[in-house]
């Protein structure tokens, strides 16, 4: 593999397909694995057979990689010998006879909904309390205002780490939210969320105020471009610290750190949406998923409400009301 045709592969990812950075990466290391393991066969990619994928993918289950992560990485190199067969660099595809290894489908985890109003709770009850910074109360307010967008709206977390300023002020009962491959989505936001932003930005507001070394009020335009600005590279808040704020909540809150994540209050969402009668197509709406088989992990949920129906409702039952 040329570094010139590998370039060119992840820009087509990019351009055609609104691949993110992290994607481009994923592929990017996935190649360099498959490229690898070639190497030491004395093989290269522009040579490779199928046999050779083949030998690749019993030496990724020989190292313990889960069949989510081999499946994951011969997605990225099939797409590769597709791009090289399409763009003249090979004449045939030795990837397009592989079948990749069954992907087993775990249920989600989630929350109960007495979990997540103790969650909200704490966070609140700890935003409120008095502390020795405004930087230590703008932070509880923060962690106030991921648990509450996050149950709220099921944005991934990748989605909340970058929603713009304009977020707290957006008028009517929905926000914009860019999703995977830059697609955009409209989705309904409570006034529980609306108020735990604009909690958020007034402390926000009280921490530049005590930093410029005045008692007047930042104007909104200086806020700057991110909701939850930071220093990090990005100029918003890490994916990684959301993580870390929600696992602190977590303890407060007397839950297990190991149970609660950003995805995990995605997977709350929906499973307490489709529990309380949504439909599983506005569901995979609101996630932004592109396939409803994705969405289809949350039947399980799905499945206990019509046996809790059959239960209730059928005449023969002996839960019914005759």
């Amino acid at each position: 593999m040329s570094p010139r045709e590998a370039q060119l592969f992840l820009d087509m990812m990019a351009a055609e397909r609104g691949a993110g950075a992290n994607t481009l990466g994923a592929y990017q290391r996935d190649l360099e694995d498959y490229e690898g393991f070639l190497a030491t066969q004395g093989r290269d990619i522009a040579g490779a057979t199928t046999a050779d994928l083949r030998g690749w993918l019993a030496a990724l289950s020989a190292r313990g990689l889960a069949s989510a992560s081999v499946a994951r990485k011969l997605s990225a190199v099939r797409q590769f010998h597709r791009f090289l067969y399409a763009e003249g660099h090979r004449g045939d595809d030795p990837a397009a006879v592989l079948e990749g290894p069954r992907r087993s489908r775990p249920l989600p985890k989630v929350l109960s909904q007495e979990e997540v109003s103790r969650l909200i709770a704490t966070a609140h009850e700890r935003a409120g309390e008095a502390v020795a910074s405004f930087a230590e109360a703008a932070r509880r307010a923060r962690t106030a205002c991921f648990v509450e967008l996050l149950y709220a709206t099921g944005l991934r977390v990748s989605e909340l780490a970058a929603l713009p300023a304009s977020a707290a002020n957006a008028r009517g009962d929905a926000i914009i939210v860019r999703g995977k491959g830059s697609k955009e989505r409209l989705v309904p936001l409570g006034e529980p969320a609306r108020a735990a932003m604009s909690a958020y930005r007034a402390a926000l507001d009280r921490v530049a105020a005590e930093r410029a070394g005045a008692g007047g009020r930042k104007a909104p335009a200086e806020r700057g471009r991110w909701l939850f600005p930071s220093g990090a590279a990005s100029g918003h808040i890490t994916r990684q610290q959301v993580a870390l704020d929600l696992k602190d909540l977590a303890l407060a809150a007397g839950l297990d750190p190991a149970r609660l994540s950003p995805h995990v209050l995605r997977h709350a969402f929906a499973s307490h949406l489709l529990a309380h009668g949504a439909e599983l197509r506005i569901v995979q709406t609101l996630l932004g998923h592109s396939d409803i088989s994705t969405t289809q992990i949350y039947t399980h949920v799905l499945d206990e409400r019509l046996k809790s129906l059959v239960r209730d409702l059928h005449p023969l039952s002996e839960g019914s009301g005759d």
